[in-house]
């Protein structure tokens, strides 16, 4: 079985620093997550090798050991070439038949002290003696990954905040290996010595009012697990859709207000729908033109995490009457008479 190519799934060289590591899972992560891709075997497949070229490259120990090693596969043949090296080097040579070579002896009781040599150089791999990042092969605490979960929000929602039940999919240790990534010396064939699985949960998220287009709510504790250490935290990525009647212009509301030509002319109160549902009398004055923009103060959108508010942009279209009667057009007739220009 041919070692796997982490570099190439994450599409970075094999000398790339941490950060353009970090970067290139973070934009495969989003394309090829399950929640973006419902349904999409191959991408949830693609995520899965994403995340275990992730696990190894972004650990400074796993990673060594990778480039030292390769993959899990590779690992294992080295593996077993150490244990070779072990017992040659815990069972020593033995006595000459006839001046021939010399041969290995083992006593049975040696065995124990062979399993704790094979341990011993196993965690020994790609780790520097006296680095102090690794001791008696543990790994040190780390923090869990954060990880970003796109959503799409009405106007509405944004206008009033709103509670989502959400299924994600996220990083758990394995509870075949307890995150070691290992079974008996061998590679977990649950998490393929990686120590996560993914897993679907479920979780109930508060998005706050005043949220916009590219809006970042961060949920504490419900990214990935971390390794003896925190967990991460999610970020939900706002994305607010177009409504059929409201246009957003930062914190403002702007709509268009049909006005009868009547009342834009000699002027009369009219109604000024809102995202509440409600309607807000304005009062035109005479020779109201068309596209004239009102501000009606404090009755656009909620500033996020302030108490104030946008404001409210009513735009005039002035709406011309149809159907004429000849009583109504004789008056039309009458007044082009009186104001030709």
């Amino acid at each position: 079985m041919a070692g796997k190519d982490y570099y190439g799934t994450l599409g970075v060289p094999k000398n790339a620093p941490d950060k353009d590591i970090k970067a290139a899972y973070r934009k495969l992560a989003r394309k090829y997550h399950p929640d973006v891709n419902p349904g999409d075997k191959a991408a949830e497949a693609r995520f899965k090798l994403i995340n275990e070229a992730y696990e190894v490259l972004a650990d400074a120990d796993k990673r060594k050991k990778y480039d030292q090693f390769g993959s899990d596969a590779d690992q294992a043949e080295a593996y077993a070439r150490a244990q070779q090296q072990a017992r040659q080097q815990a069972g020593g040579y033995g006595r000459t038949q006839g001046g021939g070579a010399p041969f290995t002896t083992y006593e049975p009781g040696d065995m124990g002290d062979l399993n704790e040599v094979f341990e011993n150089l196993f965690r020994g791999f790609g780790a520097t003696a006296g680095a102090g990042t690794r001791t008696g092969g543990r790994r040190p605490a780390r923090r869990g990954q954060d990880i970003e979960h796109p959503i799409e929000l009405s106007l509405e929602e944004a206008f009033n905040g709103t509670v989502r039940v959400m299924e994600l999919h996220s990083e758990q240790p394995c509870t075949a290996c307890q995150g070691t990534g290992r079974l008996k010396n061998a590679v977990c064939s649950q998490c393929r010595g990686a120590g996560r699985v993914i897993k679907p949960r479920r979780l109930e998220v508060k998005i706050p009012a005043g949220v916009k287009d590219g809006s970042r709510v961060r949920v504490a504790g419900e990214g990935n697990p971390g390794v003896g250490g925190a967990n991460g935290d999610l970020y939900l990525v706002i994305k607010v859709a177009p409504h059929p009647m409201f246009k957003r212009e930062g914190d403002d509301l702007l709509v268009d207000v049909p006005v009868p030509l009547s009342t834009a002319v000699l002027g009369g109160e009219i109604q000024v729908p809102t995202l509440k549902g409600n309607k807000l009398a304005l009062k035109l004055p005479a020779e109201t033109q068309n596209g004239k923009i009102f501000r009606l103060a404090k009755q656009g959108m909620p500033r996020l995490n302030d108490t104030n508010r946008g404001d409210m942009l009513a735009r005039m279209t002035v709406v011309l009457p149809t159907n004429l009667n000849d009583k109504e057009r004789a008056l039309f007739e009458q007044f082009k008479k009186m104001r030709p220009n």
